[in-house]
């Protein structure tokens, strides 16, 4: 029998370890999300001192988290670096700076590296080569930027325990020799680090689950807009995009990705998935449109609930807004004649593609 507790889906066990925890054991339930945040700010400023921390912004609810919980740790030692690789959703990279600068007046450098990014991963197709290269170059611009505005000891990431967990790739204990873990797929900020890393890390969210982080923005003040954002890759539409990333099938996707989050927000459905996003495929069919043939590219609509990113379900969405977005998906972005919908959970499939 194989027992995950930490998933949403072995309710039934973890009822037991509750009450086998706080029953008969007699433990008190002491962790907080407040407990969290003043340790967590704590144990930052011993391990930093009075060293200066690189935070590599995403916009997203961990590095935005992280951001104010090492503000509210160490001040304006904390430099915040948005590094814009190209990947990112229509219109977040002038969003973020919006909301950072003018909300918050937490001061944000930009990097425009789109270019350099695109060309890292011309050609390549296997979806772990792309997330190494695109890792390294993140390390790499980093570097480079740090040289102009630090000097800096310690670069902070929003690793989260999901991350840890699916990047794994320890199979066997050597104390133990027991099965611990096999590596799903590596993430940006943990399996895509260079060994000859310069900084040294600061993840102070490496031990939660998404929902947790969410609760941690709540007590820190961050606004609704950010706590309630649909978890994105670091590698972004890069690894929605199988195969071969291209600017043609970014601008492509990024159009179809915008198609998919505006309708979902206009008809107050936001809040009901964990996901909703496109993928686009690498292949082309055939289609009608007016009186001419097509050959164009399909779009996959992905749309799942979850509670913490451990397992997906598919969500069953009513039809008329499948219909809505395929219909203004195929009309309004050039280069698409076809959208189908991935009705695969996690497992046996994971939320993204790639």
């Amino acid at each position: 029998m194989q027992f995950h507790p930490e998933v949403v889906h072995s309710q039934g066990g973890l009822a037991l370890i509750r009450n086998f925890v706080y029953h008969i054991c007699e433990c008190e339930p002491t962790w907080t999300t407040e407990a969290f945040v003043e340790e967590a700010i704590r144990e930052v400023r011993a391990k930093v001192g009075d060293k200066r921390v690189l935070l590599a912004l995403s916009g997203g609810v961990d590095s935005s988290t992280l951001a104010f919980l090492l503000h509210e740790a160490i001040g304006d030692r904390l430099t915040c670096m948005f590094i814009d690789q190209g990947f990112m959703r229509k219109g977040e990279p002038e969003r973020l700076m919006e909301i950072f600068a003018k909300q918050f007046h937490i001061p944000v450098e930009y990097v425009n590296a789109r270019e350099r990014f695109l060309e890292q991963i011309a050609g390549i197709t296997d979806p772990e080569a792309k997330r190494r290269r695109i890792g390294h170059e993140f390390i790499r611009v980093f570097e480079e930027e740090s040289q102009r505005l630090g000097p800096f000891d310690y670069l902070a990431q929003g690793t989260l325990y999901p991350d840890v967990i699916e990047s794994a790739d320890t199979n066997v204990d050597p104390k133990t020799g027991e099965r611990v873990a096999v590596k799903i797929k590596s993430h940006h900020n943990v399996g895509g680090l260079p060994k000859n890393l310069r900084f040294k890390l600061v993840e102070p969210l490496r031990k939660l689950f998404k929902d947790e982080v969410r609760k941690v923005g709540h007590s820190l003040g961050l606004p609704e807009e950010i706590i309630r954002r649909h978890p994105f890759p670091g590698p972004g539409l890069a690894i929605r995009i199988i195969g071969e990333v291209t600017a043609e099938r970014l601008n492509i996707l990024r159009d179809a990705d915008f198609v998919v989050r505006d309708e979902v927000l206009r008809q107050d459905r936001y809040n009901e998935f964990w996901q909703a996003f496109a993928v686009l495929l690498p292949v082309r069919s055939v289609g009608v449109m007016g009186d001419q043939r097509t050959y164009a590219y399909p779009i996959v609509l992905r749309l799942v609930s979850s509670e913490d990113g451990m397992t997906a379900d598919w969500s069953r969405v009513p039809h008329d807004l499948l219909e809505t977005i395929s219909n203004r998906i195929v009309n309004e972005v050039k280069g698409v004649n076809r959208v189908v919908y991935d009705i695969t959970s996690k497992p046996p499939g994971t939320i993204e593609w790639e």
